[in-house]
């Protein structure tokens, strides 16, 4: 017979907050990290790796500001645990630059005066930067559906909507290397 009793809520507890040891490959480097099952990419990136530039905002997955690139993938660093990227490749925008070179993207929003408090940019750029990558002919339709997806309080959109139209534009001149 099979005992059919769940785990008592001590043991769900205890088993939440033992804390695992694992990798995480962030910007081309490796971060030993020992954390709690529960938490957060977007924490332990912030809090255990020592990159701010993933912000968090709503902790809901809705504002778009912890995005970071998942193997080929724009997600939300706030709606997954960092156990889930485990063996993954993990960009945020401090991998972005080159040294003191800055991105094109990142170029194009200072060009475009496409930020203002800033909060929501770091989410915004490698937004843009994952979509140009997965499709450098996006269309201004297919900008706007995936600029939709993030929130911005301070800039009205144009300006960002702006960048990423020239950045694509700047793609489409100048043959990939």
């Amino acid at each position: 017979m099979i005992d059919e009793t769940p785990p008592s809520p001590t043991a769900q507890t205890a088993a939440m907050t033992e804390k695992v040891e694992f990798q995480l490959r962030i910007n081309g480097h490796d971060h030993s990290v020992r954390v709690e099952p529960r938490k957060t990419l977007a924490d332990v990136i912030r809090d255990e790796c020592g990159l701010t530039g993933t912000h968090i905002g709503c902790e809901h997955g809705v504002c778009g500001a912890c995005t970071v690139i998942l193997d080929d993938d724009a997600v939300r660093s706030c709606l997954m645990f960092a156990v889930q990227a485990k063996g993954k490749r993990i960009r945020t925008v401090e991998g972005l630059a080159d040294g003191d070179k800055l991105h094109p993207m990142q170029e194009a929003f200072i060009a475009h005066h496409a930020l203002q408090c800033g909060f929501c940019t770091p989410g915004f750029l490698m937004l843009a930067v994952n979509a140009l990558e997965t499709n450098p002919e996006l269309t201004d339709e297919e900008i706007l559906e995936v600029l939709s997806s993030n929130l911005c309080r301070c800039t009205g959109y144009q300006n960002i909507v702006k960048a990423v139209r020239g950045r694509a534009a700047d793609m489409r001149r100048t043959p990939a290397r």
